[in-house]
C-alpha cells in the first residue's frame, strides 16, 4: 500500500513540475513577444515574470532528482553491462548486487550530505536571488531526492537477490494496448 502510494506520489511530483514549468515557460514567451507589440505594451508591463526562469531551473533539478529515483524504480538508467553480461552467473548475480549496494551507499551519504546542508542553510536568512524563495526549501531536493533514490536503490536491490530479476523498461510498450488487440498496420500478401 505504501510503495504504491509513493509510487504515484513520485510520478505525480515529476508531472505535475513538468507540467507546471512548461506553461510558466510558456508565458513567459508570450509575456515577451506581447510587450514588443505596440498594442500590447501597456498590458503585458504590468505583469512581472522576471522570476519564470529562476523558478523553471529549480523545478527542473527537483524533477531531476525524483526522475533518478523513477530511473532506478523502473530500469530505465542506461548502464554499461557489457562485461556483467559475459560473467558466469554467480559473478553476474554478485556484480550486480554489489553495484545495486553501491549505488545505495552513494545516495544515502549525497542525501545525508545534503540535509546537513539543508539543516544549515535553514539557519539562515539567505533567499534566492528573484523570487526570494528561502535557500533551504530549493536544496531541500538534494535529501528528499538522493534518500528516495537510495530507498529504490535498496528496494531494486532486495527485488534482485529474491527473483535474479532487474526492472526492465520497454522503450516501445504503450500503456493501455495490449498487442492482442491490435490490428497489423500493414500486411503481407496480395494488395486488395
Amino acid at each position: 500500500m505504501f510503495l504504491r502510494f509513493l509510487d504515484h506520489l513520485e510520478e505525480w511530483l515529476i508531472a505535475s513540475l513538468m507540467g507546471a514549468a512548461t506553461l510558466i515557460i510558456f508565458a513567459a514567451v508570450l509575456h515577451g513577444y506581447a510587450s514588443k507589440v505596440d498594442l500590447l505594451y501597456p498590458y503585458a508591463f504590468r505583469i512581472n515574470l522576471t522570476w519564470a526562469q529562476e523558478i523553471c531551473v529549480y523545478m527542473f533539478v527537483w524533477m531531476a532528482k525524483f526522475g533518478a529515483a523513477y530511473g532506478v524504480r523502473t530500469g530505465i538508467h542506461v548502464g554499461v553491462d557489457v562485461l556483467i553480461n559475459k560473467l558466469p552467473d554467480a559473478w553476474r548475480a554478485k556484480s550486480i548486487l554489489f553495484g545495486l549496494l553501491a549505488g545505495a551507499f552513494f545516495t544515502g551519504v549525497v542525501g545525508t550530505m545534503g540535509a546537513e546542508y539543508v539543516w544549515e542553510m535553514a539557519h539562515t536568512t539567505e533567499t534566492s536571488e528573484v523570487s526570494e524563495i528561502p535557500s533551504w526549501i530549493i536544496y531541500l531536493a538534494i535529501p528528499c531526492g538522493s534518500y528516495l533514490m537510495c530507498f529504490r536503490f535498496l528496494q531494486v536491490a532486495l527485488s534482485f537477490f529474491r527473483t535474479r530479476q532487474l526492472p526492465h523498461f520497454d522503450h516501445g510498450h504503450v500503456e493501455g494496448l495490449d498487442e492482442e488487440e491490435t490490428e497489423p498496420l500493414m500486411t503481407t500478401g496480395a494488395v486488395k
